[in-house]
């Protein structure tokens, strides 16, 4: 064990798909974890492998959530496949699931079963709406929640509908909620005779990474009060600028900087209801004044009053940017199966990745069976036979 890989030595049986279970899941490899992705044979393996654009058998979706695992295809609907989960679930400290509810069960391991064998397992269900309510066997995706939780009607653009944000958002913070709660769970096993499920669901990490907004409408009548004018998004000569104020005295500071130190002084604009109640006004003098500035002379003028701005950059230009590299954000990785190296973000207090490197790698389909059957012990003829009755795929 080590503060690089913490989890060395810890077995994690992973049977989710999509994004949240699976990057969840991911994270623990990147802390160490022996990580065994358990896909389902003849339907492609797991279905973030055919969302967007196909690389092989890998996608956009697929290769970050599944980076540093291995992968064994196995066909639970048959009597030998659910055989062979069961000599994986054999010592494992971490089961990870994502059906809806009830599946699981009716498969035969669901988490009295699976904890019946292993006690001090960690047991994860994944699931859109939770496991109980009048909603529960509903199937959802991050869009579907983002609608029910509240984000897409808060995300109003100019043309006054709402709209849904286009990052898998619910997805990611769903499954770095679910790994706090494994590696938290984990830590209090070390003093516990028994393990735990842990519920993670969708609508629970959409309402948590919202409780700020939520709690605000909740108390303003429905509504959140808007920033207070400049705050927001403006035009520059060349481009798009953010800019924003969350004190008084950065207001003070912005019009110092563009050269109207005299503005808070106006009674309209003294204080942020002010500024709210008259923001055509303000706006009427400000944006002409950003209008005639280059980014990179609103930025001039900013930085001296550490005035938080920054310009609107497309992903590829924010790749591009030497800020990005200088501090380590994202490394470029070769994959198989891509024509060109990925820009992978590096997560925070892991091992960067490297090209190669055992962590940098989304495997294939089925694509470690073999390997992993003989680790748990199963012999060259077994393994002939689990392949030849289709209860085994091979990558």
């Amino acid at each position: 064990m080590s503060y690089e890989k913490p989890f060395a030595g810890l077995k994690v049986v992973d049977l989710s798909q999509g994004v949240a279970g699976p990057y969840a899941a991911m994270m623990l490899a990147q802390y160490g974890a022996n990580v065994i992705k358990v896909e389902p044979t003849g339907e492609g393996g797991d279905w973030s492998r055919g969302l967007g654009v196909r690389y092989d058998d890998q996608t956009a979706y697929s290769i970050p959530a599944n980076l540093g695992k291995r992968s064994i295809a196995l066909d639970l609907k048959h009597a030998d496949g659910r055989a062979v989960l069961w000599r994986l679930v054999q010592d494992a400290d971490v089961f990870v699931q994502g059906f809806r509810p009830g599946v699981i069960d009716r498969l035969g391991f669901g988490y009295r079963d699976v904890s019946e064998r292993e006690p001090r397992i960690i047991y994860l269900s994944v699931s859109g709406f939770g496991q109980t309510g009048p909603l529960a066997e509903r199937p959802a995706m991050d869009p579907v929640l983002q609608a029910y939780t509240g984000l897409t009607a808060e995300n109003k653009g100019a043309d006054g509908q709402p709209h849904r944000i286009p990052i898998i958002a619910i997805d990611m913070s769903t499954a770095i909620y679910a790994y706090s709660a494994i590696a938290t769970a984990l830590f209090a096993r070390q003093h516990e005779k028994r393990g735990r499920h842990i519920e993670a669901s969708l609508l629970q990490a959409a309402a948590s990474l919202q409780v700020v907004r939520m709690m605000s409408s909740y108390l303003e009548g429905g509504t959140t009060p808007p920033s207070a004018p400049p705050s927001g998004i403006h035009q520059t000569r060349d481009g798009w600028i953010n800019i924003t104020l969350a004190r008084e005295h950065e207001w003070v500071a912005f019009c110092t900087a563009l050269g109207v130190a005299s503005l808070p002084e106006d009674p309209r604009f003294r204080d942020r209801d002010g500024r709210r109640a008259n923001e055509a006004e303000l706006l009427a003098i400000v944006r002409p004044l950003l209008g005639a500035l280059t980014f990179k002379e609103c930025s001039e003028k900013f930085a001296p009053h550490r005035i938080m701005h920054e310009q609107l950059n497309t992903y590829t230009e924010f790749l591009k940017q030497p800020h990005v590299a200088a501090c380590g954000a994202v490394a470029w990785v070769s994959h198989p199966g891509v024509a060109q190296p990925v820009p992978m973000p590096n997560l925070i207090g892991a091992v960067p990745f490297e090209s190669g490197a055992a962590n940098a790698v989304a495997p294939a389909l089925g694509q470690h069976s073999v390997a992993i059957l003989r680790e748990h012990g199963f012999d060259e003829r077994e393994i002939a036979r689990l392949t030849e009755s289709g209860a085994v795929q091979q990558g």
